[in-house]
């Protein structure tokens, strides 16, 4: 998680600086290694219950709770970074990156056997974000707040830290964080439309739906979810995060109302007038500038063309800093790394440089050029520039470090990471307190005990320092984001220098089923003497919404007196009748001491949500 740095504009000064050390001669990378482990990564940022493919085995369910206090279903999702709150815009960012790779270079993806554990990677963000817009103009943006989750350092697993949902509504509006979002669900549809054509439907429903709502109901999502401000603050507005949805509405609708408002909106909303030096989870302007030079590319534009020129001309102004040919250049460490903020820098070096991937590709597939301040550049260099950053991360680099944990032999070992730095709660499920954590693990000089594999840390400083030291969450935290783009990156750098035409409709192959050791089935036991049925007894609607009544029947089929009948229940959103609520769990009512052998016993439960889960806890029979 990070504190947002200022918005860039064509005025800031930004210098080249010239690399005083030669270059080291280093063996070439494994990328497609470097690849698995990156998208190993977001298995160890889930949050919610884990499935039974999970890889990363030292995690365990967590944010069980998250949104039953709003009465709405938030389980799920990505933890950013080394902390425990679930921030929707970087959130939303993450997954369209990560959908991006895959719909450049899922042909390399699946080549190299990675492409469904990618897709997985997107689904369990929009599962959630499903969740998380349960109504057209709503959209659940937060669960947790920075503030309490920085004073506590404990496992997602042991979470006491307050858990409130915060969202956007049209009374609270969201431009950024529903645009963004919107953005996200168009661009996952098209990863899963020959994969899931149902799924792919529902994603797409959703993301039309949001951008509707992040263009009726104008404003900063951080002056409706206030407490965003100090980590994920929108500095840069939702103009950009408008257009940069649009633009993969356009995509994936093949709708000309996307391409018109894109067309019509290019100079109010800015994309033709600010020419960028970054792109990040904050300002889009530079990737929304690289779409709309595709769509020129692609022969798409029609009458706006004169616009879409301007789209295509920033983008280059964008790429020509990048590499240091422009007239305004991105600056660099003396070892070549992309240096923007002290803080996280990694974030724009991966976003920079698929932008550069994928525009290498875009020039190469059209036949052109890039047209700099110091003459025409051929794509190639682009790409050249792109390994370059990516070589820097794995290990090509003054101190000859990975920034890429588990990469190589030199990585960080005390990753700003609550998860990593404190021992899996599956070999110890002992509670580490909220400030029992800091004394403990936080101060701890050891090694973590947990592999964070494939996590991209924040990076070395200006001039190619760094301190692998968990107090340093400037250059030792993670996060999602840094990640995402690197997917298609190392992708690109792994699946050879042949047979690219990225102009052209995407077309995914067959992701490879992941084949998994099956759990052998448990030795036969007695039937449960205790049956649990559910039904719904009633539905109805009421301010909008709709809520149902289930009734369930609790029967004791033994042939002894049933006592001590303890039931958990989860994914419970309303008022519940016939039962005893105490902790966790719930027991018979005051009027029942055991149900006679035989006999039922019969509660209801009332919220607008499917069936909650009922399971038996604990028992006794006499």
């Amino acid at each position: 998680m990070e504190i947002s740095a200022p918005f860039i504009s064509r005025m800031a000064p930004l210098f080249l600086l010239v690399s005083l050390l030669p270059c080291l001669a280093m063996a070439g990378h494994d990328y497609i290694q470097a690849l698995s482990k990156s998208i190993l990564f977001f298995e160890a940022q889930r949050s919610g219950v884990l499935p039974t493919t999970q890889r990363v085995s030292w995690r365990a369910n967590s944010g069980l709770n998250d949104g039953k206090a709003s009465g709405v279903d938030l389980v799920g999702g990505y933890y950013d970074a080394g902390d425990n709150v679930k921030f929707g815009l970087p959130m939303a960012f993450t997954v369209t990156m990560m959908s991006w790779s895959i719909l450049e270079y899922g042909k390399q993806m699946a080549t190299s056997g990675e492409l469904s554990h990618a897709m997985d990677a997107v689904k369990w963000g929009t599962d959630y974000f499903i969740k998380a817009h349960p109504e057209p103009y709503v959209l659940y943006g937060e669960v947790g707040d920075g503030n309490t989750d920085h004073y506590c350092w404990q496992r997602p697993e042991d979470m006491t830290t307050d858990r409130k949902a915060y969202r956007i509504d049209p009374s609270n509006p969201g431009s950024d964080l529903a645009g963004e979002t919107a953005a996200a669900m168009a661009a996952a549809s098209m990863v899963f439309r020959s994969h899931n054509p149902a799924y792919s439907a529902e994603l797409l429903r959703h993301a039309e739906q949001l951008f509707e709502f992040a263009d009726k109901y104008r404003g900063k999502y951080d002056g409706s979810i206030t407490v965003a401000q100090k980590y994920y603050r929108s500095v840069s507005g939702y103009n950009d995060e408008l257009l940069w949805a649009a633009a993969w509405m356009y995509q994936a609708t093949n709708n000309k109302y996307y391409l018109d408002y894109l067309g019509n909106n290019g100079d109010s909303l800015g994309a033709t007038g600010w020419t960028m030096t970054e792109f990040g989870w904050d300002v889009k302007y530079a990737g929304v500038q690289t779409l709309g030079a595709k769509f020129l590319m692609q022969g798409k534009v029609g009458e706006h063309a004169l616009v879409f020129e301007k789209y295509h001309q920033n983008a280059e102004y964008f790429m020509c800093s990048c590499i240091g040919k422009g007239t305004k250049n991105a600056q660099r460490t003396p070892g070549g790394l992309i240096f923007r903020q002290r803080w996280n820098n990694m974030q724009f070096v991966t976003s920079s440089s698929f932008l550069l991937t994928v525009y290498s590709d875009y020039l190469a597939s059209a036949g052109k050029s890039l047209n700099c301040a110091s003459g025409n550049v051929q794509p190639p260099e682009l790409l050249s520039f792109a390994k370059s950053q990516v070589d820097y991360i794995l290990g090509d680099n003054p101190r000859a470090t990975s920034y890429m944990v588990g990469y190589g032999n030199n990585y960080p070992r005390q990753v700003h990471h609550r998860a990593a730095s404190i021992v899996s709660y599956k070999e110890d499920s002992s509670f580490v307190s909220c400030r029992g954590g800091y004394a403990t693990w936080f101060s701890r000089k050891a090694s973590d005990p947990n592999l964070l594999a494939g996590a991209l840390v924040g990076g070395p400083d200006a001039y190619d320092n760094f301190a692998d030291q968990r107090d340093n969450y400037e250059q030792t935290e993670p996060a999602t984001y840094n990640n995402a783009p690197l997917l298609g990156i190392l992708a690109r750098l792994g699946g050879g220098h042949s047979g690219y035409n990225q102009l052209l409709p995407v077309v995914l192959p067959t992701a490879k089923q992941v084949v998994t050791k099956p759990t052998p089935a448990p030795a036969a036991t007695t039937a449960s003497p205790i049956s649990l049925e559910q039904k719904l007894s009633a539905s109805w609607n009421a301010n909008g919404k709709t809520y149902f009544r289930y009734s369930t029947m609790v029967t004791n089929k033994s042939d002894k007196a049933l006592k001590s009948l303890s039931l958990y229940i989860s994914k419970l959103y309303g008022p519940i009748w016939g039962l005893t609520k105490t902790g966790d769990s719930y027991s018979f009512p005051p009027w029942i001491q055991s149900l006679p052998a035989g006999k039922s016993l019969e509660f209801v439960y009332i919220h607008a949500s499917p069936q909650a889960e009922v399971s038996v806890s604990s028992y006794t029979l006499a």
